[in-house]
């Protein structure tokens, strides 16, 4: 098989950058992206007056800054605390189509807080984000079938952690262009439709989650970069060949460098994130039981809408 052929698989679209057997198509959206790509934190940070009613410059900020990093921090009152802000801003940003995973609430947002595990009953504590312990690299939504990727995601701050809670955030496509320029092959191996599998979850009554395998990097029918990952150790199948487990120490190495592009912060209340589901991480935290830390996430099958930009992507020009 030539590294080309899991994207060939997929459907080949022209001048694509992710298409293995296109180096121009690569060559030139890698020196956008690079051109482009935020080199502070503050350069991706937009405040914001009302998040329920964006102005139209608001909305051209944070569209810009997902389009160039694929993720924007917005800065909004602190009072903001509706658990329907989530998905007010994200209709506004062209992410509509949310879904609703068991432990989020009816109306499909995911109250993130610390919660008592209850052994046997299913309860929230017994998945790491309800919990205060650290959370390791991932995606979200990497244990879903193919029809329910997360593309697109949205984290609220309602009330920091007393201490700690640090989130740190990385574009996925920079991880891309890491292994790719190391080792094309890292990327094929990656590519692979049986690269990463997420073994069935039981539950009390069998089955409550089916084995799900699937490929590290996609790419979705409109031509962008999907990327599906956790640094879990335990409960994950990697393929068990030579390809994937370089891949995977390669990806490893870049996420350990000390000179990874990383952004690391501390949301405070009103504070958010949007992005098109980057690879991202949290430090524990210590709560204070008076305010517990409390945020809202809201996770949809759509990425962010692209800015309007008059005559197409300029890497594909030239």
């Amino acid at each position: 098989m030539t590294i080309a052929e899991p994207l060939q698989a997929r459907g080949r679209i022209a001048g694509n950058p992710f298409d293995l057997g296109d180096a121009a198509a690569y060559g030139r959206w890698r020196a956008h992206k690079l051109a482009t790509a935020p080199r502070r934190l503050d350069e991706l940070i937009v405040d914001v007056a009302d998040p329920f009613a964006l102005a139209p410059q608001e909305r051209d900020a944070l569209l810009d800054r997902c389009a160039r990093a694929n993720m924007a921090i917005y800065r909004g009152p602190a009072d903001a605390a509706d658990a329907s802000l989530p998905r007010a801003l994200g209709r506004q940003l062209g992410l509509v189509r949310l879904d609703a995973n068991w432990l989020a609430e009816e109306d499909g947002i995911s109250h993130i807080a610390v919660s008592e595990r209850r052994d046997g009953d299913g309860g929230r504590g017994g998945f790491i984000p309800y919990t205060d312990r650290a959370i390791r690299w991932h995606t979200d939504g990497y244990y879903h079938p193919d029809a329910r990727r997360i593309h697109g995601m949205i984290l609220h701050c309602v009330r920091p952690a007393a201490e700690g809670g640090v989130n740190a955030l990385l574009d996925h496509e920079l991880a891309y262009i890491a292994l790719r320029d190391a080792d094309p092959g890292h990327v094929a191996a990656l590519m692979a439709g049986d690269a990463m599998t997420i073994p069935a979850r039981e539950g009390e009554g069998g089955v409550a989650r089916a084995a799900q395998s699937g490929p590290v990097f996609s790419v979705d029918t409109s031509g962008a970069l999907h990327m599906r990952y956790t640094a879990r150790t335990r409960s994950i199948e990697w393929k068990d060949d030579a390809a994937t487990r370089a891949a995977v120490a390669c990806l490893e190495a870049f996420l350990a460098a000390a000179d990874a592009p990383v952004w690391r912060l501390r949301l405070e209340a009103g504070m958010g994130i949007v992005a098109n589901n980057v690879l991202h991480e949290r430090t524990a935290f210590a709560d204070d039981p008076l305010r517990p830390r409390l945020l809202y996430r809201a996770r949809y099958l759509d990425r962010v809408a692209r800015p309007h930009a008059p005559g197409g992507e300029p890497w594909r020009n030239g």
